[in-house]
């Protein structure tokens, strides 16, 4: 699992079936201080996270577990919107 900042939406109009009820984000993977180590990334979205939130985004072959992505082929899915990260004893980020 990352930790993503969601950036923005997907719209795709013509796609395949097991996609169409499916919600695109665009998010930019990053470290705990919010520093992006991997920009522009299509994730599947299963908790109805928008722009701006930080995210935590499963990757792989996991990201096909969760119940809503079952047999969807997906690479990345939007699980969980973060509270908070702390780090060391540290809260580095809470959410507004």
């Amino acid at each position: 699992m990352k930790l993503a900042r969601v950036t923005g939406t997907v719209t795709a109009t013509v796609k395949d079936t097991p996609f169409s009820a499916q919600k695109m984000l665009l998010v930019d993977i990053v470290d705990a201080e919010g520093t992006v180590l991997e920009a522009a990334v299509v994730a599947l979205d299963v908790c109805s996270a928008g722009p701006g939130d930080l995210v935590v985004v499963t990757m792989g072959s996991a990201a096909r577990l969760p119940s809503q992505t079952s047999g969807v082929g997906t690479d990345a899915t939007v699980i969980a919107i973060v509270d908070e990260v702390t780090v060391d004893g540290s809260a580095v980020y809470s959410a507004p």
